[in-house]
């Protein structure tokens, strides 16, 4: 990723806090891309004048420092949440709706009570929130940056736990992305339950016991 010279990552969050928001969310999803498992978003909120120089796009972020950072935002935020679209979700209403879904879900959370968002992307949904959409938010937003790290964190997790029962994608190392592996065992072994079948997977069979075997 190309880096952004004297990037500042709080100037967002400056012009908010200096206009009188006190709870302002940053909002990004992870999974998007992926032919299996749920779309994840988080939601974070930091006290006025917090700063956390680290954070910054999690994909640009080893996974140690990552796992790291998780512990250091969840001591930090004022609230935090992660909230999911299963595959189901995104079959019935598309991957950007579901995305976007997951997103309002953490807006909307019971003791969110966010004043203003600020979202990575350019989309976003009918709010009567204030909000901004923010291209790249995650890496000149500290707020989104914090709220990447948490959607990764707990999608990766998700996604190795799920590997235990599919090893054949590899979802250790792929989380579901369409890498050669994954998609060699999707013509091999056919999709899974966890598989978004909206999506151009490359067969139509469906994973059974005796797949395994």
């Amino acid at each position: 990723m190309k880096k952004i010279p004297n990037l500042d990552r709080l100037d967002y969050e400056k012009k908010l806090w200096n206009e009188g928001f006190q709870r302002v969310m940053g909002l990004d999803e992870v999974g998007r891309g992926c032919l299996a498992g749920p779309v994840v978003a988080a939601g974070v909120i930091f006290p006025p004048n917090t700063n956390i120089p680290d954070i910054r796009d999690s994909k640009t972020i080893a996974e140690k420092k990552r796992n790291a950072l998780v512990a250091l935002i969840k001591e930090k935020a004022e609230f935090w949440i992660v909230q999911e679209r299963p595959p189901s979700r995104i079959d019935e209403i598309n991957i950007l709706w579901a995305s976007i879904e997951a997103m309002q879900l953490c807006a909307e959370a019971k003791g969110a009570n966010p004043d203003y968002l600020l979202v990575d992307g350019n989309r976003y949904t009918t709010s009567l929130i204030p909000y901004t959409c923010v291209v790249k938010g995650d890496d000149k937003s500290m707020s989104i940056g914090a709220a990447s790290i948490l959607a990764k964190v707990h999608r990766d997790a998700l996604m190795n736990k799920l590997h235990s029962d599919y090893p054949e994608f590899r979802w250790d190392s792929n989380v579901g992305y369409p890498t050669p592996v994954h998609k060699r065992a999707l013509v091999e072994y056919g999709i899974t339950p966890h598989h978004r079948k909206s999506f151009k997977l490359g067969t139509q069979k469906t994973y059974s016991a005796s797949d395994k075997c």
